[in-house]
């Protein structure tokens, strides 16, 4: 895969094949998604709410369980293993973490506080490695430094969305599922965080999922990306092209050769009938 700067990616990271998920044992969610996730790539899911995308990262982090859904199809590799049978710690020991919608913290733990449980698998390391990788993280996130004694609670929105990858940061992960990093967030914050993403893949070799309804600013950071409805992938390909489409501008980005439109103002059926002919 050809990344934005031209530069090629590596050899697959993950891959979904042809997954199907079951919530409590009746509701059929996924039906029959396939991505792959090259190493060093960031990769965006796309589509409106209630598409799916959160239930595919939950699926690849192996988080269904506790929300009574499990795959009942299909596999999960991650690095050449397949690992829809690990529990979630397993993958976070084996760099694949997510970082869930709605910025969670632990609100009455301070900023810093917060960073440092993201090392808790890492604890043989010693403090000084440790150490050295929360100075990491305020590389990237210096507002971060300055906020590293509040509590995380009374910090804002874009702070604790910061702390929260910060956390997966510390973790040393291979990969970052993230999930709706925009939401909630004024437009100069999502902006900003989006160009830390960017950093943190060009200059750590961190590869990234990030689920998105945003999509004017995630095909703007992303390589590939995959659009889900109703939880089926219906289309892909790189970031690029998917821009330039006339589909996608027109019921993702808000346009058409003919201006703006609503997404509302367009039936169903007739881009269903375009995407899948």
């Amino acid at each position: 895969m050809e990344r934005r700067d031209g530069t090629t990616t590596g050899a697959a990271l993950l891959e979904v094949n042809n997954i199907e998920v079951i919530y409590n044992h009746v509701i059929l969610v996924l039906k029959g998604v396939s991505l792959s996730v090259p190493e060093g790539a960031i990769v965006a899911l796309l589509g409106a709410n209630g598409a799916g995308k959160t239930t595919t990262l939950k699926a690849i982090s192996n988080l269904l369980r506790a929300e009574r859904g499990e795959v009942t199809k299909g596999s999960i590799h991650y690095r050449g293993e397949r690992v829809d049978a690990l529990n979630p710690s397993e993958l976070v020991r084996r760099g694949l973490i997510q970082v869930m919608e709605g910025r969670h913290c632990f609100a009455h733990l301070t900023v810093e506080e917060n960073l440092l449980t993201g090392a808790f698998t890492r604890a043989r390391e010693g403090k000084a490695r440790i150490a050295e990788d929360l100075e990491l993280v305020y590389k990237y996130f210096p507002r971060l430094r300055e906020r590293r004694r509040s509590i995380a609670g009374y910090t804002s929105g874009g702070e604790q969305q910061m702390t929260a990858i910060g956390r997966a940061l510390m973790s040393k992960p291979k990969m970052i599922l993230l999930d709706e990093p925009s939401m909630g967030l004024a437009p100069q914050l999502v902006e900003e965080i989006f160009e830390i993403v960017a950093q943190l893949n060009r200059q750590e070799g961190v590869s990234f999922v990030v689920a998105e309804q945003n999509t004017n600013i995630a095909l703007r950071y992303a390589d590939y990306g995959y659009i889900l409805e109703n939880g089926r992938v219906v289309m892909d390909g790189a970031a690029d092209v998917l821009r330039s489409n006339e589909d996608v501008k027109e019921f993702y980005l808000g346009l058409s050769t003919t201006g703006r439109k609503s997404y509302r103002d367009v039936k169903h059926y007739r881009r269903r009938k375009r995407w899948l002919a």
